[in-house]
Parts: structure tokens; C-alpha cells; sequence
């Protein structure tokens, strides 16, 4: 069995990476010296083009004849096990990203972080580590990071020192260069599930609980406005992409993401994504554009990946004008932030409107705010769900339904609580009833953690 398909395997199964795969490139100075040589061979002698357009195996089994032609040419004797590595990695430089393809195959790492050519971190389970894994030099991995976006017209040089990029399976990439890093090249990678995570499996996790997911598919079904709130990492997409599946298979959904990332397994759904400038800083095509754009195209529903500026107003205005149901995530660390958050996006956009009536707009758009974090111990939990409304005395009310209580912390750093409802009976009850969804009560009961 040879070592790429071994890898593969383990990788399967969850396996951790071996040491010996992570830090090769520092293993065999020489077996590095035959990858360069071969490589460039390969770009004079075969056609790369069509080494590409071939499936991993058909490639395999090409990119090996090569080489075996040329080591025999040139009479280079190897074991079985370094011509194994000698393919693995000749098919990563010249075809793959190198190193990271290991990382990039690993799908228990969530985030991979490059602080120049010696330091790499990776995320699993929440948690950083640092791994032995070091890139040749600088100019290595800066080879790695052009494969990455020349084929998406883009490029990264001291006149464009940073890009976001995407690659073919999804994963998010975000690249600075000096003279902006002052620790060489700074390379981040986001990467996502080929499954989406559902919300069965949240509950499983503990990031939420049965009667909570009960009241946010009922939400989501009776198409109230939701604004899904958190930090960096928090997993805002995540639950974005899992409260989606509740909405009816017969309605026409069109998401609007500046880098793709949502994957809704549903019919009738239609995505766009920005477009930032090209290098003759022309072509972009703003969120804000798109929203407008999506009013267009006959949308039940607008889902919005992330509101970062002027594109909030139109989000608003969407939600106000008869698009129930929409969904879009904003950065804040609590629910009043949100709204905060999404009244200074609107006062972006140039309205020339008194903070009292950006409020009751927002008020009037946004139905319910989901609160979520990633805890100091790695894990992700909905901290809160709370509904929206307009106080008798014109002020906006934020009334907490759930809530996530801490208690203390127990062995290794985990974080102890329990979820449980405030108590608060939300005014969407008669609204769920209008669209046949009759609410246990009891759920909104609060709990000690006792009988959680």
C-alpha cells in the first residue's frame, strides 16, 4: 500500500497526522534536492495541464511513470519507501499546496496558521497547537500561496501585500506578505465541513439543547427575521447553516456571502458572492449590491453570510419590506452590541435618520438575536436566544428566552454550566400558532443545573 493512499486512510479515520508526514521537508535534504529537479523536469518534459484535469489516481500513476523514466535516465536508485515519499511530495508541489496538503486532507483540523516559514499552528477541537512542520524558507511558501490564487485571477506582491482567496474544497484563505507582516509571510486558513454540521449533532456537542433547537426551527419556520450573533471562530456560520435546513423545502432561498462558505443541502437555492477589485483595482461587486441585486430574483428568503457595513441597511430593508424569514450573522459579543453593531452599519450607509428611528427600523426588522462564543476551553455554545421589541416607552427591549450559565471550571481548563430558559414567555407564541406550530410551554420553564 503505498504511503499517499496510507495517508489517506488515516486520515479517514480520524487518525492523527504522523510526525513523519507533518515535518518531511526538513527529513531528507537530498530526497527535497530530487523534488526540485523532478519537479522542473516535469514542467519542460510533461503536460501539466493535462496531469491536472486527470483524477488523483490517474495522476498518481502518470506523475510515477515520469519519474521512473527519468530515474532510470539519470541511474537514481531509491527504496520503495523514499520513492513513495518522492511521489507524495512531488505531487503536492507540483500539483497540491505542498505541506498543507497533509493538513488540508486532516478534517479534525479547523483552522491552520502560518507565522512565516518555521511556525505553524493548527486548530482541533477548539484548541491551538503548534506542530513540527516547517516550510524550506520564504520563498517556498510563497510559492504555495501563488498556486492559490493565480487561478482565481488574483495575486500577492509588495504593490498587494494581502489577499483572501478560496480553495476548490471550500477553505477560506487569507494571505499578507512584508513589507505589511513583520514576521514574513502570514498565511490563515479556514477550513469547513464537507458536511455541514446539523443541528442534531449541535445538541450532541452541547452547544445547545433539545428545547432550544425546538424553538429555533419553530422560529425559523414561521419566517421571523433571526441575526445570529459572536466572535471571531465562534461558529456563527455553522449555526447559520444548520437553522437553514428548517426552512421549508418549497421556498426560494438566495444567500449573499462575501466569501462563500454556507452549504445548504436544499432545493431552490441560488448563492452569490463578491467580487473584490482586480489588480487594476476594477470589477468589484459589493455586498451591498447583491442584496439590492437579490431583491430582484424573486427571494422568500435573503440570507446574508455576514453584514460588515452599508449592506445592513438593505438587509433591514429586505426584512422589512416582506422577505420574512431572513438570516444574516454580525460580529458582537452580545445582543445589545449586535444591535449596536447593525445601527452604526446603517449610519455607514449614509441615512440621515436620528438614532431613535435607526432603532425602531431595526427593531422592526430583526425578530430574534442568537448569541453565540467559543469558551476559553475550545468549545462552541449558544450563549443566548433572545427576542427583539419596542418598549412602551419607545425603548428596545432585549428579552433573554435562553440563556447559558457558567458555574466554574473544572479539570484541564473546561468550562462548566448548564443551559436553561429565563422563564420569559416570548411574544412569538400567537405567530407560531398562525403557522400550525403549537409550543410546549413547558420549555420556557427554568432549570437548575441539578436537572439539566
Amino acid at each position: 500500500m503505498s504511503l499517499f493512499k496510507r495517508k489517506q486512510e488515516q486520515l479517514e479515520e480520524g487518525s492523527a497526522i504522523r510526525q513523519e508526514e507533518v515535518s518531511y521537508q526538513q527529513e531528507d535534504p537530498y530526497l527535497n534536492q530530487l523534488v526540485d529537479h523532478y519537479k522542473n523536469r516535469l514542467l519542460t518534459e510533461a503536460n501539466l495541464e493535462q496531469l491536472t484535469s486527470l483524477n488523483q489516481r490517474e495522476m498518481r500513476l502518470s506523475i510515477e511513470r515520469f519519474i521512473s523514466k527519468f530515474m532510470s535516465e539519470e541511474k537514481v536508485i531509491l527504496t520503495r519507501h523514499k520513492k513513495e515519499q518522492l511521489l507524495t511530495k512531488l505531487i503536492d508541489e507540483s500539483v497540491g499546496y505542498g505541506p498543507l496538503e497533509s493538513l488540508l486532507y486532516d478534517e479534525n483540523i479547523t483552522e491552520i496558521l502560518i507565522n512565516g516559514p518555521n511556525q505553524v499552528h493548527i486548530e482541533k477541537q477548539g484548541q491551538l497547537q503548534q506542530i513540527d512542520m516547517k516550510f524550506r524558507n520564504e520563498e517556498h511558501l510563497r510559492h504555495i500561496i501563488d498556486r492559490v490564487v493565480a487561478p482565481l485571477g488574483r495575486r500577492i506582491d509588495e504593490s498587494s501585500p494581502m489577499v483572501d482567496a478560496r480553495l476548490a474544497d471550500g477553505s477560506r484563505v487569507n494571505a499578507v506578505i512584508p513589507p505589511i507582516s513583520l514576521n514574513g509571510t502570514l498565511i490563515s486558513i479556514r477550513k469547513f465541513r464537507k458536511d455541514p454540521f446539523k443541528i442534531d449533532e449541535l445538541i450532541e456537542f452541547e452547544s445547545m439543547t433539545s428545547d432550544m433547537a425546538i424553538f429555533l426551527k419553530s422560529i425559523i419556520q414561521a419566517k421571523t427575521n433571526v441575526l445570529i450573533s459572536g466572535g471571531t471562530g465562534s461558529g456563527k456560520t455553522t449555526l447559520l447553516n444548520a437553522l437553514a435546513a428548517a426552512i421549508p423545502g418549497d421556498e426560494r432561498v438566495i444567500t449573499i456571502e462575501d466569501s462563500a462558505e454556507l452549504k445548504l443541502d436544499r432545493p431552490n437555492v441560488v448563492g452569490m458572492e463578491a467580487r473584490p477589485p482586480n489588480v487594476e483595482g476594477r470589477g468589484e461587486i459589493s455586498i451591498r449590491q447583491l442584496v439590492k441585486n437579490a431583491l430582484r430574483m424573486r427571494p422568500d428568503r435573503i440570507i446574508v453570510g455576514e453584514v460588515r457595513g452599508s449592506e445592513a441597511f438593505d438587509m433591514l430593508q429586505a426584512m422589512n419590506t416582506g422577505h420574512e424569514g431572513s438570516m444574516t450573522t454580525v460580529h458582537a459579543n452580545s445582543p445589545r452590541d449586535a444591535l449596536g453593531r447593525v445601527e452604526g452599519m446603517v449610519i455607514m450607509a449614509g441615512m440621515d435618520l436620528p438614532s431613535s428611528v435607526i432603532r425602531e427600523y431595526i427593531v422592526g426588522a430583526v425578530d430574534f438575536i442568537v448569541q453565540g462564543d467559543r469558551l476559553s476551553d475550545g468549545k462552541r455554545k449558544i450563549l443566548s436566544i433572545s427576542e427583539i421589541k419596542t418598549a412602551e416607552n419607545g425603548q428596545v427591549e432585549v428579552n433573554e428566552i435562553f440563556t447559558y450559565r457558567r458555574t466554574g471550571v473544572g479539570e484541564n481548563g473546561a468550562v462548566l454550566g448548564y443551559h436553561t430558559a429565563t422563564g420569559f414567555k416570548p411574544n412569538c407564541l400567537p405567530r407560531l400558532r398562525a403557522f400550525g406550530i403549537e409550543m410546549n410551554e413547558a420549555i420556557f420553564e427554568p432549570r437548575s443545573e441539578a436537572n439539566e
